[in-house]
């Protein structure tokens, strides 16, 4: 569950909040923006997928096909969008939004490229963790490389189980985490 999607930006957050300098922060504040980022990129999200899955009579297999999959990029954007703005609005530090930002950009690329091509967005998630990993590593100045042997070893597991669900071939799973590796990085370093 720790590995779809919805849960890696509240994950990168949590990351951040226990190996950089924002664990400074009280707890307090930690668990305020965690409930934050959870409220809206895993539970309303969930939530407003799972009302439109139902609306419309499919079952989850059903939901995976690329034709299917529009409204629920749709709602996810618009969460992550909300998200990024109360985080603006309320004046929180720049590396906790840039994570936000970085799976916006993930997630905008992923329904632009699922117009004509189905694509995983699993294992373009756990490439968005890598990219943020690699560019934080840069801002940060730390060594990743036993980071991106985790971030690796749970992509592979990750892309393998998508294959075998029969979800995506190959190259969607490969594609997948490159785009959203370049995503993440791009969006970090450079917004």
């Amino acid at each position: 569950m720790l590995f779809t999607p919805f849960y890696l930006p509240i994950v990168g957050m949590a990351v951040l909040f226990t190996f950089s300098y924002l664990s400074i922060f009280p707890w307090s504040y930690k668990i305020q923006t965690l409930l934050l980022v959870y409220l809206f990129t895993i539970l309303l999200p969930s939530l407003l997928i799972h009302l439109y899955r139902r609306y419309q009579g499919w079952n989850l297999i059903e939901m995976g096909q690329r034709e299917r999959r529009m409204v629920p990029y749709i709602i996810s954007i618009i969460c992550y969008l909300t998200c990024i703005y109360v985080m603006e609005r309320t004046h929180m530090p720049h590396f906790m939004s840039s994570i936000m930002i970085a799976a916006l950009a993930v997630q905008i690329v992923c329904a632009t490229i699922n117009i004509w091509w189905k694509i995983s967005t699993h294992t373009a998630a756990v490439g968005g963790v890598g990219g943020a990993l690699f560019a934080f590593s840069v801002y940060l100045g730390f060594n990743p490389v036993w980071w991106f042997c985790l971030v690796f070893l749970i992509a592979g597991i990750l892309g393998t189980c998508r294959m075998i669900l029969r979800q995506h071939s190959l190259a969607q799973v490969v594609i997948g985490f490159w785009i959203g590796f370049l995503c993440a990085a791009v969006a970090i370093l450079f917004f």
